[in-house]
């Protein structure tokens, strides 16, 4: 995917030290004399971690949709077999989404 591909080179973890009073962060290593604190931003890894989760979700999401987008675009019904065709399409979708038919239980998440 393209989200994942450069992904790794951008993400390298540090470990840090914030400030539980002003929320400064450090890194942890020494100061060399020509330092010059610059103002960046930062994410918290768990918040990085959360984000990429709903993305691969969306993702998954996506394709499944795109599936069905797919064999509604390509799908040509036989002659007076249209309403079959669509009847299928619709429990297709709602399986995709996870949604029961009229009378069926829903499904275990």
């Amino acid at each position: 995917m393209l989200f994942e591909q450069g992904r790794d080179a951008m993400t390298e973890r540090i470990t840090a030290w914030q400030c539980i009073g002003c929320g400064r962060i450090e890194g942890a290593q020494p100061c060399v004399g020509i330092c010059q604190d610059r103002r960046t931003e930062f994410v918290y890894a768990s918040d990085h971690d959360a984000v990429l989760a709903q993305l691969a979700l969306a993702q998954r999401q996506t394709e499944t949709l795109a599936t069905l987008v797919r064999q509604l675009a390509w799908t040509t019904p036989r002659e007076g077999g249209w309403e079959q065709t669509y009847r299928a399409m619709q429990l297709r979708a709602r399986q995709m989404l996870g949604t029961p038919a009229k009378g069926e239980a829903p499904k275990p998440a």
